[in-house]
């Protein structure tokens, strides 16, 4: 009897990692759930049969940790990441050394494949701690593991995102919308691209070594996709631009505020565009072809409208 493939997710039950969990069990995998907190994994039981996808206890700071979620495994796919510093879990502990320990005990202990997600922008001497880190745990993991593929998604959209849920949340609630940097370019990506973009990478040996950037069909700028959001919720809000010094000044006096809305590193990353390189490798080399923001992102955003979009809305009136 064949022995079933084992797969190890770390940071499976983040919003990414819940694509690629469903994905790899609906290939057969035995998947570890990788993760700080067990218990808020057990979510993802149902995916699977039973006993196929097993939540557990694994730190990327946690050298003994690592190491047990992923002996016997066949493929690794690391999702951790963090949004924000914290005196807990820094970007450098978790970014850089946690990829670099997943990435060498992979190699140890005979990983045959391994997905490192990463994000566009990531680059070892961005001004930026959550860019440079990232762009450092690329090149820690292909020193260690240099057959892993690299994957850099653009600004992540699916039902569980913080990001047209953030914008749309803050549109219910405040009387304008703030814009910063409303000419930074994006070109958000789905979800479920992403995880099939995991998959295609795990099912061929040509992604061995290769770093792909994946965007979505079109480049946004902030400007547009804050006007997207308040015209999909049903919200008559002026888009209001800040400047950035002001912005600069809240974010630094706000910093260590629980739920702060945005972070000084966070202003640094926003000034920057945030689109597929020219000639970059990308979704249609593995396969894929992108979903559009205006096709999965509208049913989603229905809950923000005035009555939670369950009575009729009076039509804004035409600019």
């Amino acid at each position: 009897m064949a022995t079933r493939r084992v797969a190890t997710v770390f940071g499976g039950s983040g919003f990414i990692g819940r694509y690629v969990v469903k994905r790899l069990a609906q290939q057969g995998y035995i998947v570890r759930v990788a993760v700080r907190d067990p218990e808020a994994a057990l979510f993802l039981k149902p995916m699977g049969s039973v006993g196929q996808i097993v939540p557990l206890a694994a730190s990327v700071m946690d050298e003994a940790a690592v190491h047990r979620a992923i002996q016997g495994a066949d493929v690794v796919v690391n999702l951790v990441g963090l949004l924000t510093d914290s005196r807990t879990a820094s970007f450098q502990a978790v970014h850089t050394e946690g990829s670099e320990r997943i990435a060498r005990l992979s190699a140890a202990a005979g990983v045959t494949r391994l997905i490192q997600i990463s994000a566009i922008g990531a680059d070892p001497n961005s001004p930026s701690r959550y860019a440079s880190t990232k762009g450092k745990a690329e090149q820690a993991v292909l020193a260690a593991f240099p057959a892993a593929t690299i994957l850099r998604p653009s600004v992540v959209f699916g039902m569980e995102d913080k990001f047209f849920n953030l914008f749309a949340g803050l549109a219910r609630l405040s009387p304008i919308m703030p814009v910063i940097s409303g000419g930074t370019k994006m070109q958000p990506v789905y979800v479920g691209d992403v995880a099939d973009a995991a998959m295609a990478a795990l099912a061929s040996t040509t992604t061995e070594g290769k770093t792909y950037e994946l965007g979505g069909p079109r480049v946004w700028t902030f400007r547009e996709i804050l006007a997207f959001i308040l015209k999909q919720t049903k919200r008559d809000r002026r888009l209001i631009d800040i400047p950035m010094g002001i912005a600069r000044m809240q974010a630094c006096a706000m910093q260590y505020v629980p739920g702060k809305p945005l972070t000084p590193d966070q202003l640094i990353m926003l000034s920057k565009d945030n689109v597929v390189s020219a000639g970059a490798l990308g979704l249609s080399d593995l396969g894929i072809v992108p979903r559009p923001v205006e096709l999965v992102v509208p049913p989603y955003l229905a809950r923000y409208m005035p009555g939670g979009g369950r009575r009729p809305v009076v039509p804004l009136p035409a600019n």
